[in-house]
């Protein structure tokens, strides 16, 4: 009996923390309609957008040129090397751009947003917000949720073009000529292939901002609290990243 009640209170916790993400972002859109802090969202769009852009640019070169360099060697082989660029494009503007960006963005920004709010929490500044009659809801969740809401499709679109760029370069060592890579681009890629994974990006930032704030708003008090509150807002990112996206490439891909 006692292994069945430690399984059921996982799962009673695992379904309330879910619960708890859905109530906040019904908060945060109910809160949409005041006129949001545009000070602090543009604020949080640099530190949070702007401030990722080289780390994702950096992981999306080298993912192109690794992938190129795994498939160029065997298409070459089987006399495919026509289709290195659309085959490698569709994946990286289908999977690899949202989903490293997505992750990028919830190593650094995730827990920059759960570090900062868990803080304010420990510190008993949202309490101090709340008696100046101010929604905690409104003043911090909104404007990390509108940042990364418009962020994370903006640094998708930077990734997708510098690895389709280190994709190029790297098939240019393997004798494919610009020419070729492009001419496979337009024939095999379409404009859903894109837009897809641009909407992944919308919901992958819309997760990592509840996920960030809600750990943040719910941590424990003390040092120790804030620090669990962070991993934990890293690894359930990560994790509803990969989930999401299993099931948007099936509704979106099918």
């Amino acid at each position: 009996m006692p292994i069945f009640e430690k399984i059921g209170k996982k799962v009673l916790d695992f379904f309330s923390v879910c619960g708890g993400f859905v109530i906040l972002f019904w908060q945060a859109l109910t809160q949409l309609k005041k006129k949001p802090h545009f000070n602090n969202t543009f604020k949080q769009m640099s530190h949070l957008g702007v401030d990722t852009l080289p780390i994702v640019l950096l992981t999306m070169l080298f993912t192109g040129i690794v992938l190129t360099m795994q498939t160029a060697t065997e298409f070459i082989r089987f006399g495919a090397q026509s289709t290195i660029g659309g085959v490698v494009t569709i994946a990286v503007c289908r999977e690899l751009g949202p989903v490293l960006t997505g992750v990028v963005a919830a190593g650094r920004v995730g827990a920059a947003i759960t570090a900062e709010i868990s803080t304010m929490k420990v510190t008993e500044q949202i309490d101090a917000l709340r008696v100046m009659a101010v929604n905690p809801v409104h003043y911090l969740v909104v404007p990390r949720l509108l940042s990364c809401l418009l962020m994370l499709p903006l640094l998708t679109v930077f990734g997708d073009v510098i690895g389709i760029i280190g994709s190029a370069v790297m098939a240019s060592y393997y004798g494919v000529s610009n020419f070729t890579y492009m001419q496979s681009i337009n024939t095999f890629v379409v404009v859903h292939d894109f837009t897809g994974g641009l909407i992944k990006a919308v919901v992958f930032g819309i997760v990592i901002a509840i996920i960030g704030c809600y750990y943040g708003l719910n941590a424990d008090n003390g040092a120790a609290g804030v620090g669990k509150s962070t991993t934990q807002s890293v690894v359930g990112a990560i994790i509803a990243i990969f989930f999401l996206n299993c099931f948007l490439s099936l509704i979106l891909y099918r």
